[in-house]
């Protein structure tokens, strides 16, 4: 088959994500759709996937994803002819022990805060449900009637099919050699059949998107995991709809085939594929069998369900399947090149997600953003670091060791550790920090007293962390902490038009004069939320921008993207170039003005202000900011300075009694004075007036920007949603977010954050509360409000504003 010369949209890969994405492209948006596959249509890894289909995830935003796959497989036969072998067989997955109950009463409180059935059933209900199970070991299992099971390969030749009726062309055996490149844009993609010139390019290259991606000087970090499943022949009893079944205790899964069963699993030491290069000609190839790793599941198995003890295996798939060093798939407009869109890294759901996944990506690929909050996916949560291919294929290794494993609250990955750290490492660690990482970096989360070992002990109650946490709390409210925030990440835009391209992109008034500082938000077309951060301005044409560790890669990207065309400024990655210290508390100012010759009393540098002081030496930038609410700075240092100012500030801080404070007090300090978190309560899908941060948009000013348009047309309507605090008064209730917020009885929303609040002695959450009618102060405040915690009702009280409040003055003073 000969090439056209010419696609508007190019998608690279013929498994479910790539044909779902031509077929929304096409359907959806009526685009000129060229799809690639290098061998055969599903010949990577969708062929032999197991083809479960669950729906539930942490995320209100990939639950809505995995739900259309679903809605889509349901209808699709009607629509192209070719069934899918999609069956609604529900989903039980088991508990056999109080943590793994605790977790599902969590999970089926998520559910019913994402809209989505799931109950709670005994034992003797399982054994009711799956009579060939023995359940002598199990405390219960939670139930998912909308999931369910479908023919990996059907659903691809399916959707192919109606990619295809709806005008996209699919050409088959033609690889992808290359990409011709033009300022940071592919012109056209180079194949053995020639070249095609495009504007844009999709990568769903499966395990092979990471090589595709080097082409374009693009980072796809992923790893190939071999996945091994085996499939019986038929077993006497075993009903044709009889659920999947998810055994997570025991590491395992089951689904019904043809009067048989397909059973695998997740076992601690997974086998990598390659980390190097893969093969091209994998198509439709697999690994010898390997029974021997294999063993460990069929232990489990047999245990689980005593009929695979005599039955016999018809075959077992030994094959390769993409995992990501999160466990999160990966989508997404590379931060590296302009025009290429990613979909790989599925981690063995694939098959669950390929419906959603293709749909919310040929949204994305036409709009430039995302139609959704799919931060938990996005490939700009990575960075540099995830180069490394030794370190992605052992943190990989890890997420997918833990696929099973009971997610508890605050769990830290332990592989590729210590990455990057501060200069303070080693002074904090003699300090007793117990630290956990983020982007990489080494944070401090807490500092274990004197006599107790510096180690999370992870429960799902609360943790062992909790009281010493509650000591550095009380510490920041009632003297002076200091916080080692090396990791933000920071920025510098300069230039004649510096100010011009952030008036533009910011939603709040950045136009003010050298040494003030602006807390912003930047806004997508809808005014959903895409990033909040400082901005303060050092010069006319030099702003200094601070954001949040994990954000680096993303905020960097959204920045940059929207810089509007023909405008002379520089933007510079200066993360690495400097520490930062906050000094937080109401003795900060006492200790600040120990160590420096400035005035730092509040006629002279006052709050949202900036200026460059002298410290042991160093010219630091001070920014006069709260993310605890208390009075405080944050102190940016050159790097090689870091830990001679940080010694220098403790020493003047000991007769104020100073002492080093971890990110855990950070949260609960912030979650008393309703301070938002961004990906947690603010995101794409919220507008900065339904979160309470309509005070932080210039729609007062004529100045056009970002996500205005979207603003006017929701100002003077009433808001159906509003970011409300709770709280609950039974101590021994661990709120963790997500819990349902009934009012009057009836679900109206869910918990973004939780925690506990020490100087309250009280549960803390915040969320969204919802009415299609609106939500007026009124409608608020005539409610009786209560949270469902792990599957249980407690009562709350509603909250307007901060919840401990030393006065803003008190701050700002």
């Amino acid at each position: 088959m000969t090439l056209p010369s010419h696609a508007q949209i190019v998608v690279i890969g013929g498994g479910i994500i790539g044909c779902s994405t031509a077929y929304h492209l096409a359907k959806d948006h009526k685009a000129d759709v060229l799809l690639l596959e290098q061998g055969a249509l599903t010949s990577g890894s969708t062929w032999h996937a197991a083809g479960l289909v669950g729906q539930l995830r942490s995320s209100a935003s990939i639950t809505r994803v995995l739900k259309y796959s679903v809605e889509l497989y349901k209808g699709l036969e009607a629509e192209t002819g070719l069934a899918t072998g999609w069956k609604m067989t529900g989903c039980l997955r088991l508990a056999t022990n109080q943590d793994r109950w605790t977790e599902f009463k969590r999970l089926a409180t998520t559910a019913g805060s994402f809209g989505m059935e799931m109950h709670l059933v005994s034992p003797q209900e399982v054994k009711r449900m799956w009579p060939l199970m023995n359940v002598d070991d199990l405390v219960g299992a939670s139930w998912l009637p909308t999931d369910g099971q479908a023919s990996p390969s059907d659903i691809t030749q399916s959707l192919a099919k109606g990619a295809r009726m709806h005008g996209a062309k699919i050409v088959e055996n033609v690889r992808v050699i290359g990409f011709e490149m033009k300022d940071g844009r592919i012109t056209a993609v180079k194949t053995t059949l020639g070249d095609v010139a495009c504007e844009k390019v999709v990568n769903c290259a499966g395990q092979w998107a990471r090589q595709v991606g080097e082409m374009a000087g693009i980072n796809v970090p992923l790893q190939a995991v071999k996945h091994q499943y085996i499939i019986t022949e038929k077993i006497d009893g075993l009903s044709t709809d009889a659920p999947t079944i998810r055994d997570p205790d025991r590491r395992t899964y089951y689904k019904e085939e043809v009067g048989g069963l397909v059973m695998g699993g997740y076992e601690p030491n997974p086998q990598p594929w390659l980390t190097g290069d893969l093969p091209n000609d994998w198509a439709f190839r697999l690994f010898d069998d390997d029974y021997d790793h294999f063993e460990q599941h069929m232990i489990q198995a047999v245990e689980r369900v005593p009929a695979l003890e005599t039955v016999g295996v018809k075959q077992m798939i030994n094959g390769p399947e993409s995992f990501t060093p999160d466990g999160n798939f990966i989508l997404g407009a590379a931060p590296e090149c302009k025009n290429m869109f990613v979909g790989a890294g599925f981690n063995a759901f694939g098959i669950a997600s390929g419906g959603g996944a293709g749909w919310v990506l040929a949204q994305w690929v036409v709009d430039g953003e995302a139609p959704l909050d799919l931060w938990v996916v996005d490939i700009r949560r990575f960075a540099g670091m995830h180069r490394d291919r030794q370190w992605v294929c052992d943190r990989t290794l890890e997420a997918y060791g833990k696929h099973y494993t009971i997610a508890f609250p605050h769990e830290e990955y332990e592989s590729g550790r210590p990455r990057l750290v501060s200069p303070l490492y080693d002074r904090l660690k003699a300090s007793g920090a117990v630290f956990g990482s983020k982007l990489g970096w080494e944070r401090p989360n807490w500092f274990a007293p004197s006599g107790m070992a510096p180690k999370d002990v992870y429960s799902m109650g609360r943790q062992n962390w909790f009281g010493p946490v509650g000591e550095e709390h009380r510490h920041v409210r009632e003297a002076v902490g200091v916080f080692d925030q090396s990791s933000f990440a920071k920025y510098e835009l300069s230039g004649p038009d510096a100010l011009k391209a952030l008036d533009w992109i910011c939603a709040n008034d950045v136009n003010k004069p050298v040494g003030r500082l602006t807390y912003t938000q930047l806004l997508n077309t809808r005014g959903g939320i895409e990033a909040d951060l400082t901005v303060a301005r050092f010069a006319e044409d030099r702003f200094y921008i601070v954001t949040g560790t994990g954000f680096r890669t993303h905020d960097f990207g959204w920045i940059s993207d929207h810089i509007p065309a023909g405008l002379d400024c520089t933007l510079s990655d200066i993360t690495e170039d400097w520490g930062t210290l906050s000094l937080m508390g109401p003795r900060a100012r006492e200790v600040l003005a120990g160590v420096t010759a400035a005035d730092v009393s509040n006629a002279a540098f006052p709050f949202g202000h900036v200026r460059e002081i002298g410290i042991a030496g160093a010219t630091v930038r001070a920014l006069r900011v709260t993310y605890v609410g208390e009075l405080g700075w944050e102190l940016h240092i050159p790097i090689a300075a870091l830990g001679e100012v940080y010694d220098v500030l403790m020493a003047a801080g000991k007769t104020h009694d100073i002492r080093p404070i971890g990110y855990r007090a950070l949260e609960s300090l912030r979650l008393e004075k309703a301070y938002r978190a961004w990906s947690s309560d603010i995101t794409p899908n919220d507008t900065p007036f339904e979160a309470g941060l309509g005070w932080a948009v210039k729609l007062r000013k004529n100045t056009d920007f970002l996500g205005r348009r979207a603003l006017e047309g929701l100002a003077g309507q009433p808001l159906k949603k509003r970011f409300m605090g709770f709280t609950v008064d039974d101590p021994s209730i661990v709120i963790a977010g997500r819990e349902t917020i009934l009012r009057n009885g009836e679900a109206v929303g869910y918990l973004t954050s939780g925690g506990y609040g020490y100087t309250l002695g009280r549960n803390i959450g915040y969320g969204y509360v919802r009415n299609t009618e609106g939500v007026s102060d009124d409608y608020l405040k005539s409610g009786t409000y209560e949270l469902v915690v792990a599957a249980e009702k407690t009562p709350a009280t509603l909250h307007f504003g901060p919840m401990v409040d030393p006065a803003m003055d008190k701050i700002k003073a």
